[in-house]
């Protein structure tokens, strides 16, 4: 049996904490979590990570942010590997400005009509309190697991993959991992990857009433960004399953250029993401985004190419495998055995569980188009399913 009002106590200390990445509250998270689910009387590895070992290893999944600090955590409910492993994600993005959210403080739970409101309920605060409100109904319960569980929370999700990939590092395994990401109703088994690109365009600056003496870097841009959207079309033109349509979109996120009004630019920079195929390695990729980007059509191109560099975060693709059972043990969870399973546009900690041999999928509360936005909401309802799904599984799996 669920209680919701812990799973709005749970919600409201968790949205209370500004979890930005890298921020001191990201830090502030981990703690509550470790104590939160020691207070459920499982066994809990608090630790600081090496950051710095991290971002040494060859496959360290990069970062977008400043980190000085960074904590994992994982509880679990005996000793030996786990049946099953629940993770969530603890960092949220920026919330923008306070003033554009209805309720005016993007870090107070708010809860109208029933749903709640705040930054971070949909990606995944939401997830995360769902996942400690199954741990808390089975230990009310008092069925005797024959085998352990694990709650896995972590950071830097949304800049990388750090904390998962820390976890990883550290032993902490499990037999078939439950990632409580938004997935609007469905069970997401495959995540397209992605990249973050960093363009660098020149021009020649003039004075701005004699733009032909000079060459704009804004329109240099133009016709680099129209390579690109010839190649996101392409890349898009026909999608695996189970992907739908447009999986793996190339997106400019910032752009750059200019000084003065009334001066032709010589310089832009535009930065964005570059969705990856499954089965396309990180050097394919970046190769067939730079030969588009020199492909571009135009004149001043030729003696003056765009740089491209690769900062932050590297997802890669990754996937359940095929006719794995763990699906369907899922789908019997939550009760429909024709839940759809679907491929999901962006990266998220699946390919890293994956990758490590870890069969893995995503089911939680929430739609992702709420994620990241101004007045980001889910349902408590929603919440309150899922919380009931992960613990039949772990009942399911466990006992």
């Amino acid at each position: 049996m669920i209680d919701i009002d812990l799973v709005r106590r749970d919600l409201t200390q968790l949205v209370s904490l500004a979890s930005v990445g890298g921020s001191e509250s990201e830090v502030l998270a981990q703690r509550w979590c470790a104590a939160t689910l020691a207070g459920l009387g499982l066994d809990v590895d608090l630790w600081q990570i090496d950051v710095d070992a991290m971002r040494a290893d060859p496959d360290h999944p990069g970062e977008e942010v400043e980190r000085a600090e960074a904590w994992g955590c994982v509880a679990t409910s005996g000793p030996g590997t786990p049946a099953l492993i629940l993770n969530g994600h603890v960092d949220v993005v920026p919330p923008g400005e306070p003033e554009a959210w209805t309720g005016g403080d993007p870090w107070v739970l708010r809860e109208v009509d029933g749903t709640w409101f705040g930054r971070g309920v949909c990606d995944m605060k939401g997830g995360v309190a769902a996942i400690f409100a199954a741990a808390r109904a089975v230990a009310a319960s008092g069925v005797e697991l024959k085998r352990p569980f694990a709650v896995h929370t972590v950071v830097g999700e949304e800049d990388g993959g750090l904390g998962a990939f820390a976890t990883l590092r550290r032993g902490h395994t499990g037999d078939a991992c439950l990632i409580a990401e938004p997935t609007a109703g469905t069970i997401v088994t495959a995540n397209a990857g992605a990249l973050t690109f960093r363009l660098e365009l020149s021009g020649s600056s003039t004075h701005g009433s004699r733009p032909d003496a000079g060459v704009s870097a804004i329109e240099v841009f133009e016709a680099v960004h129209a390579a690109l959207r010839r190649l996101d079309a392409e890349r898009n033109a026909a999608p695996p399953a189970p992907f739908d349509a447009h999986p793996f979109p190339i997106s400019v996120g910032t752009i750059q250029a200019g000084d003065w009004a009334s001066t032709i630019p010589d310089r832009l920079v535009a930065e964005g993401r570059f969705g990856t195929r499954p089965g396309e390695t990180f050097e394919q990729a970046r190769a067939v985004f730079e030969a588009a980007a020199a492909a571009a059509d135009h004149p001043w191109l030729e003696k003056n190419p765009a740089v491209v560099t690769w900062p932050g975060g590297q997802f890669a693709a990754g996937s359940l495998p095929e006719g794995h059972p763990f699906l369907d043990e899922v789908r019997a969870a939550a009760g429909d055995p024709a839940m759809a399973a679907v491929g999901a546009p962006y990266g998220s900690d699946l390919r890293q569980y994956a990758a490590a041999g870890v069969p893995t999928l995503q089911l939680g509360p929430g739609d992702i188009a709420n994620a990241h936005a101004v007045d980001e909401s889910v349902r408590v309802d929603e919440v309150v399913a899922a919380a009931e799904t992960y613990a039949r599984l772990i009942l399911a799996r466990c006992s």
